[in-house]
């Protein structure tokens, strides 16, 4: 793809036919002239309501800049099975013919791929994994409209913002129970992201943007199918997950709910369907949460009541965090006891001991699952429970090294090699059958945390 961007004139105003495998003129500028950098996504930006944003979006700078998001994701192949590299084939050689269609309205995307991942309670969670080029057609497309629409957000919102995470939403919680607001109305949508009402959402997004080839666009892609044993089924409600434009059509549908809490002056906090508002009293929850359900109503959405409640605020979780109490009083966040437990769950799949594999193959795939884990719950201020974790994590690797080691003699000799006495490799060595309590003993004056930091492996505290 990049070779192809390449291959294009610098002179806008110019559609000429490709030649060979060289596509000339991939996009061209001629609707906007020179795009201008938005600081938070580097793409083309448009004012609204001038028209010419689907122009803007097939650029040829923002087209490279998406090209090397959608690379850098490294996703899956869609329905037509074509991977990065296959589809940048396909670019090169078909280009003007799939500009043309995009500009003309023509353009009918292919059906997602239905892929359902497996949660850790045991249920399962469906994505829709666009083509690679109708990924690169959205992440387009999303570079043009995000600068235009996300200023217009609640400050309340914080999911799939630029400059705006996960933590941020949980310091905002902490921040509403540290000031007295210790009962939360607990929203949970139902299946939101599946029910989503195409006419209302497209409704919502034609009062931010005036260009009607991106509203046909995005009804476009609302529409497509999706692939379930080969069988296309028709969506007619629904904004699959695992799209660029997913989360931002998500936030867009939803800020009118931000801006009526907003209005009424609640203390909330929104990441994607999951919404906190924080409150004095259960009597002022129970009218919050009867207003929530009618705002929702009006968006034909449905909230989930066996998830949703009006409780104490150190009684339920927010996005995977809980909070809890300090001394003097001071609100603090932890993570929650469900997340702990799929934690536990995951480390313990990662390093059963018949696996067949080396410690270093263990070190290999814990490593990435450690950082990303210690990455995202890192805002938890429970320095007693990562100390925890650690030695229960190492007392684990010290299993598998013993199991790998196996033979009372072939333990002795290896303890002995990493400077080990006499007498603590022989009554390690002693004990060579007894994997678990063997492994928290005297072998940890040899396989020490030193040990393990040399080896690779990421500590939590």
């Amino acid at each position: 793809m990049s070779k192809a961007m390449r291959q294009m004139p610098g002179r806008p105003g110019r559609v000429s036919a490709a030649h060979g495998e060289a596509v000339r003129d991939l996009i061209s500028d001629e609707a906007s002239g020179p795009p201008r950098e938005h600081p938070d996504t580097g793409s083309a930006r448009q004012p609204a309501g001038t028209g010419g944003l689907l122009e803007a979006a097939l650029t040829r700078q923002n087209l490279q800049l998406a090209w090397k998001r959608i690379k850098a994701n490294k996703g899956a192949a869609g329905v037509d099975g074509l991977d990065i590299e296959q589809t940048a084939q396909v670019i090169r050689q078909r280009w003007p013919d799939i500009r043309q269609a995009l500009l003309q309205g023509r353009y009918r995307p292919s059906p997602v791929r239905k892929v359902m991942i497996p949660k850790p309670d045991g249920s399962q969670r469906e994505l829709g994994i666009p083509t690679v080029l109708d990924r690169l057609i959205q992440q387009a497309l999303l570079q043009v409209l995000q600068p235009l629409i996300d200023p217009t957000f609640s400050e309340h919102s914080y999911g799939f913002r630029p400059g705006r995470r996960a933590h941020d939403a949980v310091k905002a919680a902490q921040t509403y129970v540290q000031s007295g607001r210790r009962v939360v109305v607990d929203v949970d949508l139902a299946k939101f992201f599946d029910r989503v009402n195409h006419d209302i959402l497209i409704d919502r997004l034609k009062r931010r943007i005036d260009d009607a080839g991106v509203i046909r666009l995005v009804r476009a892609y609302l529409k497509a199918g999706i692939m379930d044993d080969g069988v296309v089924v028709e969506r007619h409600l629904g904004t699959p997950q695992g799209g660029p434009l997913s989360p931002l059509l998500a936030n867009v549908l939803l800020d009118e709910v931000d801006k009526a809490l907003e209005a009424r002056g609640c203390s909330f906090a929104r990441y994607a369907d999951d919404c906190n508002v924080y409150v004095g009293s259960t009597k002022a929850g129970e009218r919050v949460m009867a207003y929530l359900r009618k705002l929702y109503g009006g968006l034909k959405l449905e909230v989930n009541e066996a998830k949703s409640a009006v409780a104490s605020a150190f009684g339920r979780k927010f996005l995977g965090y809980a909070l809890w109490v300090a001394k003097g009083k001071e609100v603090k966040c932890k993570v929650a006891a469900k997340p702990l437990q799929n934690f536990k769950a995951r480390i313990r799949q990662l390093t059963r001991r018949s696996g067949g594999r080396s410690m270093e193959e263990v070190v290999d795939k814990l490593r990435p699952y450690l950082h990303g884990w210690k990455a995202y719950f890192g805002l938890a201020q429970t320095p007693g429970v990562w100390r925890e974790l650690d030695e229960w994590l190492r007392h684990r690797l010290r299993a598998i090294q013993l199991r790998h080691w196996k033979r009372s003699r072939t333990i002795y000799r290896e303890l002995k090699a990493l400077g080990a006495c006499d007498d603590v490799a022989n009554q390690v060595a002693g004990n060579c059958h007894r994997w678990w309590r063997n492994s928290n003993g005297v072998i940890r004056r040899v396989l020490t945390i030193a040990y393990f930091d040399w080896l690779g492996v990421p500590r939590l505290s």
